[in-house]
């Protein structure tokens, strides 16, 4: 579902509703550096924008951030690479163990982005059907799993996943009647909180990706994850979601494109 607020085309009536600070922010962005420039210091300082950009602009923003992901990216591939041949043994990944097939495609390229941006990001635009849909979802969730851990018998288990389905129905009936509500007051105000809480949870739940491994090997492991989370963070409240699950898409595609080209180099 998208969630758009309301969208300005011409930079004058940006600044003449929000005064000229976006106005310059917007010209600045015209560039791949202003981009970067913009992310840059919107980071030490997030805010919620008052609109989403259109799709032109939307699409050609997330592509620069696209480049800017792939180069942070493969720097640290670099440095990885550098600490792998000084003698750093890497930590199995369950993602190594996966086929090069269209069911791996399909998981990583396709359901991944969707799912985790609905999860991670789907709500950090603060609308509040968002914020209602995502809390109904998070209840029902917690319910379902209450009643399947002390299930006992086909019967408790239909019960969880009625409470499961029936939640998440409830959440896309909330989500429609309250689609035309905007973001209050007190979560513009903690939303900077609630911007890296999310990059923090993003990257932290790949660390299911390792079966071994201690902490402080790891958390490295996932800086890649958290600097894309910080990404998806701005073009999800800036571009909107498809956007932001397009990007998502993307980054995951390049590196499973990597993977496959090792694969058949004979790298393992």
């Amino acid at each position: 579902m998208t969630d758009m607020t309301t969208s300005f085309s011409k930079e004058a009536e940006i600044e003449a509703v929000f005064g000229d600070g976006e106005g310059v922010a917007l010209r600045e962005a015209e560039t791949m550096r202003g981009e970067w420039r913009r992310f840059g210091r919107w980071l030490k300082r997030p805010v919620l924008p008052p609109y989403l950009a259109p799709g032109r602009e939307s699409f050609i923003g997330t592509m620069r951030l696209l480049v800017l992901d792939l180069m942070v990216v493969g720097a640290l591939i670099a440095i990885l690479m550098i600490a792998v041949a000084a003698g750093f043994e890497v930590p199995e990944n369950v993602n190594s163990t996966l086929e090069m097939n269209a069911v791996t495609v399909l998981l990583i390229v396709v359901l991944a982005p969707v799912l985790e941006e609905l999860v991670f990001r789907g709500w950090l635009s603060g609308r509040v059907s968002w914020l209602a849909g995502f809390a109904i979802a998070v209840v029902a969730g917690i319910g379902a799993a209450v009643v399947a851990v002390g299930a006992d018998g086909d019967g408790m288990r239909a019960v969880s996943g009625a409470v499961l389905i029936g939640g998440l129905l409830a959440a896309l009936v909330a989500m429609i009647l309250l689609r035309r509500r905007p973001a209050p007051n007190w979560y513009r105000a903690i939303f900077p909180v609630a911007f890296w809480l999310s990059a923090i949870a993003f990257a932290l739940i790949h660390l299911l990706n390792y079966n071994e491994g201690a902490l402080w090997i790891l958390l490295p492991l996932i800086l890649p994850q958290f600097v894309l989370g910080t990404m998806l963070g701005y073009v999800r409240v800036h571009y909107g979601l498809l956007w932001c699950v397009l990007l998502h898409a993307m980054h995951n595609g390049v590196a499973l494109s990597l993977a496959a080209l090792s694969m058949a180099a004979g790298f393992d």
